[in-house]
């Protein structure tokens, strides 16, 4: 008999259900699971897994590394963490629909070179780069309204929005995993529930997901989580809030409160799940939080610039500090900035949430992990990036002990994989594709800062997509075996 291509031995497995964690080797073979537990025979890549774990690899539930696939398509930063596969589109802002020439709207893909017009265009263009990981994508409402009928702030005409399901419709045949919401921002703010519920309705017959980044997550919580509990219900579509937290030191506990609307409405015959980042800073477009007639003083003292290109050289700095360098006033310093040529493009990092909080969200058995971040590598950007799910592992399992280790890994792995549809992945399974990471459980850690992000992190020894080996011991293999996948469909 043929040696399989290869094994790992004596790894205490974790295999991604929850279940608690035994010894044995592991066998992958022709980009599949060959055997689980026992001995896996002769193989030519041999590995040892003594005083190791080997889990199911790492699924980022909400990245926007859309663009990333193509600028970016070693992911190193994702890789590197054990991540094996990425759910893109998030946000209300996707890479289709395109328009050949045209960068999609919202300002994450300002400089991607668009040459498709629908998830089949794109998965090609994708599939061309040799991507290092899985993806699987949401179409996004702000991308389809923007198109549509640009940025303006009115309801949809009856043609506009019968074009925006026709989209919608168009990327859950060509295997989209639902549609996703960015309610805060321009122009997915000037729309009204009923022209979601709209959209979603969509994805319904496809049994996709509706994920959102809620109208608020700050004062207006709980009212935003009903919101999305209603376009739930009135579509018939599962339902998923995308990072989950409360925003300002006012709200901090109020996760509490939303968490338990979430299980009163499952308990009632929703389908509801969340996810959460390990920061207690977020990220986005700095445009997107200002009002440039009415600008926040307060908000604005709590920023970091994490992307500036008008001014590359307050990357990293806290705009209290640039308002003293400079002699001005901080809301002076915020309008510079943003009128400034590209400087919507500007990507900040901002501070408002607790620890609690992030803790009460980890401790909720349907709350998944999402890193959010946003991959432009040319600045200070958000740690995030680049050690969301060491940090998890690390911080958070062992010298924290808010969750154990097999919880931990079953939220970040299969729950994920069947909440968006990464069909035969999520689990240590003989027959399942070969998505896999090896770590050391004491030593794993983050060590990206928000000074010194893209450093990747430690205790993080093998990782496999597809049955081939992507990352071994601080060495990217460049194999490239990453795939588009389409939604509920295993090859």
């Amino acid at each position: 008999m043929s040696p399989i291509e290869l094994a790992v031995r004596d790894v205490r497995i974790v295999d991604g259900t929850g279940a608690a964690a035994f010894e044995g080797d592991v066998g992958v073979d022709g980009g599949r699971i060959s055997s689980v537990g026992g001995s896996a025979g002769s193989a030519r890549t041999e590995i040892d897994g003594r005083g190791m774990v080997l889990a199911p690899g790492f699924v980022d539930t909400h990245t926007h590394d859309d663009g990333a696939l193509l600028a970016h398509p070693g992911l190193q930063f994702k890789l590197a963490q054990g991540c094996t596969s990425l759910v893109i589109g998030n946000c209300g802002f996707s890479a289709v629909p395109g328009t050949p020439g045209r960068a999609p709207a919202g300002g994450l893909f300002a400089r991607m070179q668009v040459t498709w017009e629908d998830l089949d265009g794109f998965r090609a263009a994708v599939q061309a780069r040799r991507p290092a990981c899985n993806s699987i994508a949401l179409v996004g409402h702000n991308s389809m309204r923007s198109a549509a009928m640009g940025s303006e702030r009115r309801p949809p005409s009856d043609h506009e929005l019968a074009q925006m399901r026709s989209w919608t419709r168009q990327a859950m045949d060509q295997g989209a995993c639902g549609l996703s919401t960015g309610l805060i921002y321009v122009p997915g703010r000037y729309s009204d529930t009923e022209e979601v519920v709209a959209l979603a309705e969509e994805v319904a017959d496809g049994e996709g997901l509706y994920a959102t980044h809620m109208r608020n997550e700050a004062d207006r919580l709980l009212e935003a989580v009903d919101e999305a509990i209603s376009i739930g219900r009135h579509a018939g579509v599962a339902v998923h809030i995308s990072h989950h937290k409360a925003m300002g030191r006012s709200n901090w506990g109020r996760v509490g409160d939303s968490l338990a609307a979430v299980d009163r409405a499952n308990a009632a015959g929703a389908d509801v799940t969340l996810d959460v980042y390990p920061y207690t800073a977020g990220s986005g477009r700095m445009i997107e939080y200002f009002d440039l007639g009415r600008i926040d003083p307060e908000l604005a003292a709590s920023i970091r610039l994490a992307a500036c290109p008008a001014f590359p050289e307050l990357e990293g700095r806290m705009l209290t500090d640039v308002a003293v360098d400079k002699a001005m006033e901080l809301t002076e310093v915020v309008r510079m900035i943003l009128t400034a040529p590209r400087g919507e493009e500007t990507i900040s990092i901002g501070y408002g949430m607790s620890e609690e909080d992030i803790e009460t969200n980890l401790r909720h058995p349907l709350v998944m992990v999402g890193s959010d971040g946003i991959p432009n590598l040319r600045g200070k950007p958000h740690p995030r990036l680049f050690g969301t799910f060491p940090r998890i592992l690390g911080e958070y399992v062992r010298q924290r002990g808010v969750i154990p280790l097999e919880e931990a890994v079953r939220r970040m792995t299969s729950l994920s994989c069947r909440r968006f549809g990464l069909a035969e992945r999520g689990e240590v399974r003989p027959g399942w594709w070969a998505d896999l990471v090896l770590f050391d459980p004491d030593r794993v850690l983050d060590r990206a800062t928000y000074d010194e992000p893209a450093q990747e992190p430690d205790g993080i020894h093998l990782v496999v997509v597809n049955g081939q080996v992507a990352y071994r011991d601080g060495q990217h293999t460049g194999v490239g075996a990453g795939r588009l996948l389409h939604y509920r469909q295993a090859a």
